[in-house]
């Protein structure tokens, strides 16, 4: 049975309209008038127990708002989820053991208190006895390189020490079920690598469900297994990464490294030219050409190094976006 099974999900808002000016401002508080926005339109997909899987969007697409159905805290204006066995908006106490949101724009740890604390209170919450509690607090932190920063006030961390800690605050009733909206925000590079691993190794040990967005394209191909598009409310894609590049990417890029210049001209009857900088050229070649076009820049290039790869996804996502309508 799917752990996450969303059916023509639709979100839809009424939003005061406000017309500019001070007689604007007057005739707004006496006579309001509304329009109304769909942020998620129709949307339908299925999860199973253990995926870990992709949501992307440019902002505004719905995703926040789709995964806020699925958590609970947002009613549908139609359609129905199912999350591990409960409907979401009726926030029984069953299914918020299962689940968790976390929210890299938002914070539940006590700012002038040490992570610790903010740890027993969720325990409490969640009725994690004594010993349960520091079992669960030491893997955790093990696992996210935390055991000396615990007892320090979370206003003394480090940025991705805070967010490792949220982490492990949003995960020590052990969810079945994780949602992550933008977990790896403003982090830099080694600490969203820190995060990315610590995600990857909780799936594989406890085999949790991960539903997650991101803006950094190396979040979702370092854990995700699958990948969500959504534009404008609307689902667009529903697929493995390479399902996609086959799809809305019908071609190979090809890196060149040459023994002397060329001109672009000559370059450009083996592909499209994407760039060329001294020796290095990046062309762009259709698949059902490349064996052909390959074959033809090594009989008739000064080609030093070749090397074909897959064009790269945030390239491919971003004209997917670009063209949808």
């Amino acid at each position: 049975m799917s752990i996450i099974l969303a059916e023509n999900l639709t979100k839809r808002y009424l939003v005061a309209q406000k017309p500019p000016g001070f007689l604007g401002e007057l005739r707004h508080f006496f006579l309001r008038s509304y329009k109304v926005v769909e942020a998620v339109k129709g949307v339908s997909f299925r999860i199973e127990p253990g995926e870990v899987v992709g949501f992307l969007g440019p902002n505004g697409a719905g995703k926040t708002t789709t995964l806020k159905m699925l958590a609970g805290l947002v009613h549908p204006s139609e359609g129905w989820a199912v999350v591990a066995g409960h409907t979401p908006y009726r926030r029984e106490g069953a299914f918020l053991r299962k689940i968790t949101l976390v929210m890299g724009n938002k914070q539940q740890l006590i700012w002038d208190l040490p992570a610790w604390d903010s740890f027993r209170l969720n325990a409490a919450v969640y009725e994690i006895p004594e010993r349960e509690f520091r079992k669960r607090v030491g893997e955790l932190s093990e696992m996210l390189g935390l055991e000396d920063k615990l007892h320090q006030p979370v206003r003394k961390l480090s940025l991705g020490e805070r967010m490792k800690a949220e982490l492990l605050a949003a995960l020590l009733h052990r969810p079945v079920v994780l949602f992550l909206d933008e977990p790896t925000l403003g982090l830099d590079v080694n600490a969203q690598a820190a995060v990315r691993s610590f995600l990857k190794e909780y799936n594989r040990r406890y085999k949790a469900t991960l539903l997650l967005t991101s803006h950094y394209m190396a979040d979702i191909t370092a854990l995700s297994d699958r990948v969500l598009l959504i534009h404008k409310g609307r689902l667009l894609f529903d697929g493995s990464l390479e399902a996609l590049l086959l799809r809305f990417a019908p071609y190979k890029e090809v890196r060149l490294s040459l023994e002397r210049p060329v001109e672009a001209g000559l370059l450009a009857r083996f592909g499209e030219v994407r760039s060329l900088e001294g020796l290095e050229a990046r062309l762009i070649v259709p698949r059902k050409r490349l064996l052909e076009a390959v074959g033809a820049m090594l009989d008739q290039l000064p080609v030093a190094d070749l090397e074909v790869k897959e064009p790269p996804v945030e390239e491919v996502i971003g004209k997917i976006f670009q063209g949808a309508v």
